[in-house]
């Protein structure tokens, strides 16, 4: 009798622990934690005047974020989703802020990396397992080999493209995730049948130029999403992506003009490493 007490038990608890992993999991749960997030007062206005530009709510639920999971952002820099994802982290997984290496030669880099501190600091009740560690093409891993169940970056690809180290930037991210771990990219999305510059000087980046290259890392790309689609974009600007909102390269120049076409046109892909 006591055997089969025990075993009722057992089995109970099983289903209802269960039931508890299954809904930390579940799309809805996810949906409503990130709401929540959405209006925490760690966002200034201004950065949530971003959101109607880059959809982070239906941007993380279609990578398949989920709150136990150990997530990279690549080059997160002055931390505008690090307010989203690590706080959805912050109970049950893992935050990996990947940033750029230091450099001394450049002003830019320290000044990020020291707000960036500081913005964690202020805030370790939503931060405290974000783990700064360091990107770059030719050196550093963004976490342990094999131990994040997501990568996600946001607007990178010029960069690494300009550098001549795209190739290397998503072989490290290859090596970053589990088989099976879901690779998240977001990039601004170059006009349909033009050649692309293999250094990418407008910013812009042909979609299926960057599925070649991701997909020659060993990825798989098995979903699309017109999330950050911008049809107003024509992407024929004297200075390139940064024309338009949030740099307005020319200053007061056509303010106007190109506040309304908003920010850039943007693809939303989501990769997997096979198992």
């Amino acid at each position: 009798m006591r055997l089969t007490l025990l075993a009722l038990t057992a089995a109970v608890t099983a289903v209802l622990c269960g039931g508890c992993a299954t809904q930390m999991g579940t799309r809805q749960s996810v949906a409503q934690d990130l709401d929540r997030i959405l209006r925490g007062d760690q966002r200034s206005e201004a950065d949530r005047a971003r959101d109607v530009y880059r959809h982070p709510k239906e941007t993380l639920l279609f990578f398949g974020l989920r709150p136990n999971m150990r997530v990279v952002e690549i080059w997160p820099e002055a931390g505008w989703y690090t307010e989203v994802i690590a706080p959805l982290l912050a109970e049950h997984g893992k935050y990996y802020a990947a940033q750029q290496p230091s450099d001394p030669r450049s002003s830019f880099i320290a000044t990020m990396l020291e707000r960036y501190r500081a913005k964690l600091a202020a805030r370790p009740d939503l931060y405290r397992t974000v783990e700064i560690t360091s990107f770059s093409c030719t050196s550093g891993e963004s976490a342990p080999a094999g131990s994040a169940d997501m990568v996600v970056t946001f607007r990178n690809v010029h960069n690494w493209m300009a550098q001549d180290c795209a190739p290397a930037a998503f072989a490290a991210m290859y090596r970053a995730l589990k088989p099976g771990g879901v690779l998240g990219v977001v990039e601004h999305r170059g006009s349909r049948g033009q050649p692309q510059d293999p250094h990418a000087r407008s910013g812009y980046v042909s979609e299926e130029y960057a599925i070649g290259l991701i997909e020659a890392a060993g990825f798989k790309l098995v979903a699309r999403a017109e999330i950050n689609a911008n049809p107003r974009d024509t992407k024929d600007y004297e200075q390139g992506v940064w024309t338009l909102p949030p740099t307005y390269r020319l200053g007061e120049r056509d303010h106007d003009k190109y506040a309304a076409i908003g920010e850039s046109d943007r693809f939303t892909l989501k990769f997997v490493k096979p198992k």
